[in-house]
């Protein structure tokens, strides 16, 4: 047995239990099963994309659903396993959008080229356009796309200005006791944040090239954060909460304001107290970091990649491309929350009433803030969470010294 084959099936054994391997169990579609590693996405638009797309095949090919877990790190952990063994059985990858650099550049995703590479970006948004493109090529096809919006308690404070600011949402907060949910473990939902604040401060972590270009916005988003950490707005168990502790504390009444994804929205329904919890929510853009400036919203989202060692390379692309149609987007939108990444669905009635605030979300999208686009990005990734955690401890005179050392170090492979 090869290396790289005894490495798989060792990966297989201790992966089963999470995912299932799909190894030699394709049923009546024997050679024809295309695997799907993706998040868990609880409303169910993964299983009705897959069924949609099953039935439209006429037995050509049968994607079955590989659950990866919902934390993004762990998500990224576990398919990287896989491909850096060569599995063969990852046809499809539901790829976070800062996968892209990372996995071109090992070589674990093919390109879409020719008809294909228009095919994937025609008529889609800019901004979920421009995750799938990595030197000068496109390495999948964008499915859903996501940003943070600020929720607040309608019913309890006014709606805030178009200036609205984080300090200015931290004091009003803490001024009635009440708190500000915020995603601040130390993941990838925390990079997201940082990121977003030194943006809205006019800085960037890194330019295109992948050059480290951290300055006095670094000490400006760590300033804001330690205020939060240290303030009464501060929510319990900040330093380990991730979106779901947020919504839920959103849920109990314990805040006026969340800043979260929009999956939030659809679950609001299902909360039983208050009553018509839903119809209590506000919604604006994202706070700005300082008065001065627009804020700089996250971008997040999924793509979908084809795996590089699928032993079904037409049948893959065919079926990334039948999971990413516009249909299939609306129902995401309708079950998940997600907004879509093809222009022409934001004007669509099914998601105007699944997402009420789209026109918002187009805007926020337009506007918003990308990761940096690198090769070592998760290391890069790592070395952020590491300087600014825990927020309650911080020290802003020193981040951006601390945050700059690490960040060299980290794009080029060190230890830090």
């Amino acid at each position: 047995m090869s290396t790289s084959l005894r490495t798989t099936v060792t990966i297989c054994a201790l992966l089963a239990a999470v995912t299932g391997c799909g190894v030699g169990d394709s049923g009546s579609t024997s050679g024809r099963t295309l695997n799907w590693y993706v998040f868990n996405e609880p409303g169910g638009a993964n299983e009705q994309a897959i069924k949609t797309c099953n039935k439209e095949a006429g037995g050509r090919y049968k994607i079955r659903y590989q659950r990866l877990p919902t934390d993004a790190n762990q998500q990224r952990e576990l398919i990287v396993r896989r491909l850096a063994a060569e599995d063969s059985t990852v046809d499809l990858v539901g790829m976070d959008v800062i996968w892209t650099a990372e996995f071109a550049e090992a070589g674990w995703i093919l390109p879409w080229e020719g008809a294909r590479k228009k095919e994937a970006i025609a008529g889609k948004v800019e901004g979920p356009r421009k995750t799938v493109e990595y030197k000068g090529k496109v390495w999948g096809i964008p499915f859903t796309t996501n940003t943070q919006l600020l929720f607040y308690r309608k019913d309890r404070v006014k709606k805030p200005g178009k200036t609205f600011t984080w300090t200015q949402m931290i004091d009003q907060a803490a001024k009635s006791g009440k708190a500000v949910e915020v995603q601040a473990a130390q993941y990838e939902g925390y990079t997201v944040w940082i990121n977003s604040l030194i943006a809205g401060a006019g800085g960037q972590i890194a330019d295109q090239s992948g050059d480290v270009k951290v300055g006095r916005s670094a000490g400006t988003a760590a300033s804001i954060i330690k205020h939060l950490a240290t303030s009464k707005a501060a929510p319990p168990g900040m330093a380990t909460n991730k979106e779901d502790q947020a919504r839920l504390g959103f849920g109990t009444g314990r805040s006026n304001y969340q800043v979260n994804y929009t999956f939030i929205y659809p679950s609001a329904d299902m909360v039983k107290s208050p009553k018509n919890f839903q119809k209590r929510i506000g919604w604006v853009r994202y706070p700005r970091t300082v008065a001065g400036k627009p804020s700089r919203p996250p971008l997040g989202g999924i793509n979908i990649g084809v795996g590089a060692y699928t032993k079904h390379r037409d049948l893959a692309f065919e079926a990334a491309r039948c999971l990413a149609q516009p249909k299939n987007q609306v129902v995401a939108s309708e079950k998940g929350g997600l907004p879509p990444t093809t222009e022409s669905q934001y004007d669509n009635p099914k998601v105007k009433k699944a997402l009420p605030f789209s026109d918002l979300l187009r805007v926020s999208i337009a506007s918003g803030a990308p990761r940096p686009v690198n090769p070592a990005y998760s290391d890069i990734s790592l070395a952020i969470q590491k300087t600014y955690h825990p927020p309650d401890k911080i020290q802003p005179g020193e981040i951006v010294s601390k945050l700059r050392d690490r960040m060299k170090k980290a794009a080029e492979g060190k230890v830090f």
